[in-house]
């Protein structure tokens, strides 16, 4: 999900019905890990009724820099297992 907020544009990565509860999620931008000076919040997990967790990550990225952006993928991760990736082109997104 993408927003434009304050000169800034947000993008919410969810991941749910996770186990155990050490997954990590991170960005990834155009194949880069994510700037420091991006803002990125990452949630606790969240246990559900169904014994599986969930989390989430928000990642803050200034308009001008937006504009020059190809794609932006999260990854979530837990020790030895294959990552999950879902990536996001910028022209996916529209314009609100």
């Amino acid at each position: 999900r993408t927003e434009l907020d304050q000169g800034k544009v947000t993008l919410m990565c969810l991941a749910n019905k996770g186990f155990p509860s050490d997954w990590t999620l991170s960005w990834k931008v155009d194949g880069s890990s994510s700037s420091n000076s991006w803002e990125e919040v990452k949630s606790l997990s969240v246990l559900g009724k169904d014994g599986r967790y969930s989390w989430s990550s928000t990642l803050r990225i200034p308009a001008d820099q937006w504009t020059k952006v190809n794609s932006v993928t999260c990854e979530a991760s837990q020790g030895s297992q294959s990552p999950v990736t879902e990536s996001l082109r910028r022209d996916q997104c529209s314009q609100s």
